[in-house]
């Protein structure tokens, strides 16, 4: 039976507050994300409570309530109820707060996680078509010379290359600025001739200049932090320069002045620093894991749900997709993520199996399909491990284990889609695919039966179903 998420919004609503509690309100792929005016008013038991409700997180400054997949159909129902959406006057004068290091770093993770959750669909989709592609040229389908190869190659990296502009046009609601202005500029740094340029640059036919300063040489496809950083600066730039400039020349002196200051600051400061700072945090990944090795990707598996729970998964988005631009695979966290998504599908049917509880056992079951097939596992740590705690511990152990292994086999991703029984095909190496796939077929398997097992072996307080 479908659910209806306008009772479950309006539930959700009264037991924050009321409308007049809420300062604003957003949403990612599985959360709706409330800025309270008065976070005490708010129920959180109660909350948790409603049918819909997977589960609550209360981090940087929000009151997160997960829903999962229909995240988008409850947060339409609820901007039914009042003025607070993420372009809501409310919204855009939304009080500042005293900046504190708590707020600031608060701040930092919001904005990349608010930023890339939106991007999600395009990215795996874009992977999975250069999964497809590389796959048909491997079974020798089609060759990599064709130009049906090229055409289909090129959708898939469509999303890839021009990821600064998604970046800054996801960047601009977050940060209140014109959405248009941050694409141009964004846009500027991916142009043909810009890139002609930096190319130059780098293989020394040339030095390039912006009225007399030296330009680093930098490839920005592929990127996401100068991008969100220069959006960031942006919206200072388009107020000051609205301050400055009088009201019968806007429409056109605003826009000119804003291009002409903020991209060449893109160019010069912002861009090489962003790109310095992905380049430093994929440095310092590679590093621990040539210190630490197999341990490194079985510690990332071991903490990866607890990283879904706090929201933090998200910040190693711009992680991946920088190493996967500079070296074309990822072996770190993305083979982490197999032990991790996987063993909350084995957990879900231990669960389903042993539970007296009909609806505890339709949800387990659902959610494990979700984990298996889709890799969405926030319905099964949210609806099953964290709701019957001990499962989760039972889903921890899996992770670090089959996380080793993956190390271990020198599993590494080819793409940025999440790990499930389907996706698979991403860590299949093309100069070994036999031997890639054993080990990608002996960790699935793995992952799945000793999850459940432990399960089983550790045990769950079962919920009588008179509690439901």
């Amino acid at each position: 039976m479908a659910r209806d998420y306008a009772v479950v919004s309006k539930a959700i609503v009264e037991n924050i507050g009321g409308i007049d509690n809420i300062s604003s309100l957003t949403h990612c792929m599985t959360r709706l994300r409330f800025v309270l005016k008065d976070e005490s008013k708010a129920n959180e038991a109660a909350v948790k409570a409603i049918d819909g409700v997977m589960g609550v997180v209360k981090q940087g400054g929000q009151f997160q309530v997960i829903i999962g997949n229909h995240v988008g159909t409850a947060y339409q129902e609820i901007l039914k109820l009042g003025d607070f959406g993420e372009e809501s006057k409310v919204a855009r004068g939304e009080k500042k707060e005293p900046l504190t290091l708590k707020k600031i770093g608060n701040n930092i993770l919001d904005a990349i996680v608010g930023t890339m959750s939106p991007l999600i669909p395009a990215i795996i989709g874009g992977s999975m078509v250069k999964l497809l592609v590389m796959l048909l040229a491997m079974a020798n389908i089609l060759p990599a010379d064709s130009d049906t190869y090229k055409i289909i190659n090129s959708i898939g990296d469509g999303a890839f290359y021009f990821l600064p502009v998604m970046v800054a046009a996801s960047a601009s609601k977050k940060f209140k600025t014109n959405m248009f202005l941050a694409i141009a500029i964004a846009g500027t740094l991916i142009h043909p001739d810009f890139r002609g340029l930096m190319e130059a640059v780098t293989v020394g036919e040339t030095a390039a200049h912006f009225i007399g300063v030296p330009i680093a040489s930098v490839k920005y496809t592929y990127t996401v932090i100068p991008a969100i950083c220069m959006t960031w600066i942006l919206s200072y730039i388009e107020r000051g320069v609205d301050r400055i400039t009088p009201a019968v020349t806007k429409n056109f002196l605003k826009p000119m002045l804003i291009l002409l200051i903020a991209a060449p600051i893109a160019i010069l400061i912002i861009g090489p620093a962003g790109i310095l700072i992905g380049t430093s945090i994929s440095k310092f990944v590679f590093f621990v894991q040539a210190k630490l090795g197999f341990l490194a990707v079985g510690i990332m598996g071991a903490i990866w749900p607890l990283l879904v729970i706090t929201g933090m998964h998200r910040v190693f988005t711009p992680t991946i997709l920088q190493t996967i631009s500079d070296t074309g695979m990822e072996g770190t966290v993305m083979p982490s993520e197999i032990g991790a998504n996987l063993s909350l599908g084995g957990v879900s049917l231990a669960v389903a199996l042993k539970t007296k509880n009909r609806e505890l056992r339709q949800t387990a079951l659902a959610a494990a399909s979700s984990a298996l097939i889709a890799g969405t596992t926030e319905p099964a740590l949210y609806g099953v491990a964290v709701r019957l705690k001990r499962p989760l511990i039972a889903s921890l152990i899996t992770g670090f284990v089959c996380g080793c292994l993956a190390g271990i086999g020198g599993l590494a991703s080819r793409s940025m889609v999440s790990p499930s029984v389907l996706t698979g095909v991403q860590f299949i190496d093309p100069e070994h695919p036999g031997t890639s796939i054993a080990w990608i077929a002996g960790i699935t398997i793995l992952s799945i039966v000793l999850s459940f097992v432990l399960t089983l072996v550790i045990g769950f307080e079962d919920i009588p179903e008179e509690e439901e």
